[in-house]
C-alpha cells in the first residue's frame, strides 16, 4: 500500500521545486468577531459558540458560487448544494432548518447588517456575493436567540472596505458540467472615500439533466466618513437569475440507476424559476462620547416565477387534479421588503471591570403581491394559463432587546433578552373559492444568559442557557390541511431551551473549540401531508438535539496548517405524534430520527504553503447516513466520504498581480446522494451529488 505523502502532493505543483523557501502566512488564531456582542471582540474571549472564516479562507482555491464551499468548515453546520440552483443551499444547524424544501429556514441570514431572511423567518443564501466577502461569522447556541426567530443560529457575512490604492480586476473561471464565470471588480480608497464594484456571470449546464442555470449578480459599496466621528456606508446589491430548470428530486431506484436522471414531469411541464433580487441599504456609525450609534437601513424588490409540476390530471385519469384549482403550478410574485435597526453601544465607566450596555431596536417588513396560476392552457402544459390565486400576504417584525456585556476579572458575563413580534397578514383578492384572509400574531420574549471563567490566559469554560422561537414561515402557513382552502392560521410556534457548556483553549499555534449542548423543542413544525404537489404543516409534539461540537485550527509548522470540524448530534422526536390524516395519516414514534439530519459530520483540511506564490490543500468531508421522512422506514441516503483538491498560484510583477486557480473535486469519484428533499410526497427524495469535477481559473489586477 502506498502512503500520500508530502512528496507526492509536490509531484501536483509544477515546478515547485525551484520555488523560494519562505514563511507561509501565520494562521489567524484569535479572530475578532462582531455576531453575538455587536461590538469587534475576540472570539476566545466570548462566552458561545462562534466561528470566523477569513477571506483569504473564501479565496484560496474556490470559486466564489456558494457558501458551502466554506461553511463545511464550521462545526454544527450542515451545508448542502442541492446541485439545483431554483432551490438554493439547504443549511442547518444543530438540526435546524433541515426540513426546508427550498431556501434557508431557522438560521438567520444577514449582509452588512442587512437581513437575507424575511421577517418570517425564510432565507436566501443565494443573495451572499463572496467575491466581495472579508468574512462570515456564525454564531450558534442560546446566544443566538438575541437575534429573533432564528433557534439555529445566525450567519453574518461582512463585505470589504474599499481600502488601499485603487484596483481594478478580472478573472474567468471554466469547469466541468459547462461551468463557466467571469468577474470584474475594481476597489480602493481615495480621499478618504473606499469604493468596491463587482460584477459576476455562471453560467453552468448542471450535473443532473434539466438544472442549467445563468447567475448575474453586482454589487457596489461606496465608504463615506462624513466627519471625524462617524462612517457611513451605501450598499446595493443585486441577483438576477432567468430561467434557471429545476430537476426536481429522484426515487431511489432512479439515483441508482443514473445519478444525473430527471424525473419526467420536470421536462414535461418544464420546471423552472427566475428570480430578480435588488437591493440598497445604508450603515451609519456615531460615536458620541465613549458611546456609539450604529443605524442600518435597507429597501428593496425581489420578483419571482416558479413553474411547478403540479400534474393536470389525478394519475392517468382525465380528472383535473384539485391542486391546481388551490393556487394553481404556476408561483409568481413581486415583493417590497425594507427595514432598519438601532443600536445604541454604552459602556458603563462607573461599574468595576469593562460593563457594556446595547439596547437595539429591529423593524423589518416585506409585502408580497402574489398570484398564482395553472401551470397548463388547454392541451399546452409548462406554461402559465388561468388565474388561480391573487392576494397580498404581509409579514412584518419589530423587536427591541437590551444586553450586558460584563467582564470582571477572569469572569465574562454575558445577558440579554428580546422581545419578538411576527406579524402575518393576508388579504386574498380571489373570491371565487371563498375568501382566505387573515391574520396571524406571533410574539415570545426570548432571554439568554452566558459565563465564562478564564482557568488561564489560555484555556477558558464557559456555559450558556436560553429560550429561543421559531414562527413559521409564508410557506408553510400557504396551504391548510386535509384539501381545505385558505392559510394554515392554526400552526403555532416551536418553542426551544437550550443549554451549552464549552471550553476554548490556545495551545502555541492551536485553537481549539470544543462544545456540548442539548436543545428540547416544544411543537416542532413537521410535514403534515402532501396531496397533490400541496404541501401543509403542522405542529409536532417535542424534539430533543444532543450534540457535541470539536473544532481545531492548527500551525503545524511553517508551511503546514491544518483544520478539523467534527459535529455528533443525536436528533430525535421526544414524543410520539401522528403525522397527516385519512390516507397519509403515519404514526411517529418517540426515538425517531429527525429527517435531514446526518448523525456524524467530518471536515478535515491539511493546507501546505512552501512559498509566498503557492499553496495547495486537500479537503476531506464525512457525513453519516440521512432519514428522508418521520416514520423513518424509507430507504435513508447512505452515508459518503469525499475528497477535494486545490491549488492558487500568485505572481506579482510591478503594478500586476496574476494568479490562478486549479481545483478537483470528490477526486475518487464517489456517487453519493449530496442533499435530500425531507418529506417529498412523492418519494422523490434523493439528489445526486457531480461525479469527478475539475475547475480552471485565471485572473489579473492592476494597481494605481
Amino acid at each position: 500500500m502506498k502512503y500520500f505523502t508530502p512528496a507526492h502532493l509536490a509531484l501536483l505543483l509544477p515546478g515547485l521545486c525551484l520555488a523560494p523557501v519562505v514563511c507561509a502566512e501565520t494562521l489567524e488564531l484569535d479572530p475578532s468577531v462582531i455576531t453575538g456582542s455587536r461590538s469587534a471582540s475576540p472570539s476566545f474571549d466570548l462566552p458561545y459558540s462562534v466561528d470566523s472564516i477569513n477571506q483569504e479562507q473564501i479565496q484560496d482555491g474556490q470559486l466564489g458560487i456558494n457558501a458551502s464551499e466554506v461553511l463545511s468548515r464550521v462545526p454544527g453546520l450542515v451545508v448542502q448544494n442541492r446541485q439545483n440552483y431554483a432551490q438554493d443551499l439547504q443549511i442547518s444547524s444543530r438540526g435546524f432548518g433541515a426540513r426546508s424544501a427550498f431556501g434557508v429556514r431557522g438560521i438567520k441570514l444577514i449582509a452588512d447588517g442587512i437581513p437575507a431572511s424575511t421577517p418570517d423567518g425564510q432565507g436566501q443564501a443565494a443573495t451572499f456575493n463572496l467575491d466581495t466577502a472579508e468574512r462570515i461569522e456564525v454564531l450558534r447556541g442560546p446566544a443566538a436567540t438575541l437575534y429573533g426567530s432564528n433557534a439555529g443560529g445566525v450567519i453574518q457575512m461582512f463585505s470589504r472596505d474599499g481600502e488601499g490604492p485603487p484596483r481594478i480586476g478580472a478573472e474567468t473561471l471554466v469547469g466541468s458540467d459547462g461551468m463557466s464565470k467571469n468577474h470584474l471588480t475594481a476597489e480602493g480608497a481615495t480621499d478618504d472615500v473606499g469604493f468596491v464594484l463587482d460584477a459576476s456571470r455562471m453560467d453552468t449546464d448542471g450535473y443532473r439533466d434539466h438544472s442549467a442555470a445563468r447567475r448575474d449578480q453586482t454589487f457596489a459599496k461606496l465608504n463615506l466618513k462624513p466627519d471625524e466621528d462617524s462612517k457611513l456606508a451605501l450598499i446595493y446589491s443585486s441577483l438576477e437569475q432567468n430561467g434557471t430548470q429545476d430537476p426536481l428530486g429522484q426515487s431511489w431506484e432512479a439515483y441508482k440507476a443514473d445519478p444525473r436522471s430527471v424525473t419526467p414531469n420536470a421536462i414535461t411541464y418544464n420546471t423552472r424559476k427566475s428570480i430578480d433580487h435588488q437591493q440598497l441599504g445604508l450603515n451609519y456609525e456615531r460615536y458620541i462620547g465613549d458611546a456609539t450609534l450604529q443605524v442600518n437601513a435597507y429597501t428593496g424588490t425581489r420578483s419571482v416565477i416558479q413553474y411547478l409540476a403540479i400534474p393536470k390530471y389525478i394519475g392517468n385519469t382525465t380528472t383535473l387534479n384539485p391542486a391546481n384549482e388551490r393556487g394553481g403550478g404556476v408561483v409568481q410574485f413581486d415583493r417590497k421588503f425594507y427595514g432598519a435597526n438601532v443600536h445604541w453601544i454604552q459602556p458603563i465607566a462607573s461599574a468595576p471591570g469593562d460593563l457594556t450596555i446595547v439596547s437595539g431596536l429591529d423593524f423589518d417588513q416585506s409585502r408580497d403581491n402574489r398570484h398564482g396560476y395553472q401551470n397548463y392552457s388547454g392541451d399546452q402544459l409548462g406554461v402559465k394559463g388561468e388565474m388561480r390565486r391573487d392576494e397580498v400576504d404581509t409579514a412584518r417584525s419589530l423587536d427591541p432587546y437590551v444586553q450586558a456585556n460584563w467582564a470582571i476579572n477572569n469572569w465574562t458575563v454575558q445577558t440579554g433578552l428580546r422581545y419578538s413580534t411576527m406579524e402575518m397578514d393576508v388579504d386574498d383578492h380571489f373570491l371565487s373559492n371563498g375568501d382566505a384572509s387573515g391574520t396571524k400574531r406571533y410574539e415570545k420574549a426570548t432571554p439568554s444568559l452566558s459565563v465564562m471563567y478564564a482557568f488561564t490566559p489560555e484555556l477558558h469554560g464557559y456555559v450558556s442557557a436560553g429560550k429561543g422561537f421559531e414562527t413559521p414561515t409564508q410557506a408553510e402557513l400557504a396551504y391548510a390541511p386535509g384539501g381545505q382552502e385558505g392559510f394554515n392560521f392554526g400552526l403555532k410556534p416551536s418553542e426551544s431551551t437550550q443549554y451549552e457548556i464549552g471550553l476554548k483553549a490556545q495551545l502555541n499555534d492551536t485553537r481549539i473549540n470544543a462544545a456540548v449542548f442539548q436543545i428540547t423543542t416544544e411543537d416542532e413544525l413537521v410535514v403534515a401531508g402532501s396531496v397533490g404537489g400541496r404541501t401543509s404543516y403542522q405542529n409536532a409534539g417535542r424534539t430533543l438535539r444532543r450534540g457535541f461540537e470539536l473544532g481545531i485550527e492548527s500551525q503545524l509548522s511553517e508551511h503546514w496548517t491544518t483544520t478539523l470540524a467534527y459535529t455528533r448530534l443525536q436528533a430525535t422526536y421526544n414524543s410520539d405524534f401522528v403525522s397527516g390524516s385519512g390516507t397519509s395519516r403515519k404514526e411517529v414514534d418517540k426515538g425517531n430520527y429527525l429527517p435531514g439530519v446526518p448523525q456524524t459530520t467530518l471536515f478535515a483540511e491539511v493546507n501546505w504553503k512552501p512559498a509566498d506564490w503557492v499553496s495547495t490543500a486537500i479537503e476531506g468531508m464525512y457525513r453519516s447516513k440521512v432519514y428522508v421522512e418521520d416514520t423513518n422506514t424509507a430507504r435513508a441516503a447512505p452515508a459518503y466520504t469525499v475528497f477535494n483538491w486545490r491549488a492558487k498560484f500568485e505572481q506579482k510583477i510591478e503594478h500586476w498581480t496574476f494568479h490562478q486557480t486549479l481545483r478537483l473535486d470528490n477526486l475518487l469519484d464517489r456517487q453519493y446522494v449530496g442533499s435530500v428533499i425531507v418529506g417529498d410526497s412523492n418519494s422523490r427524495y434523493y439528489e445526486a451529488a457531480p461525479g469527478r469535477s475539475w475547475y480552471a481559473g485565471a485572473g489579473a489586477q492592476y494597481s494605481f
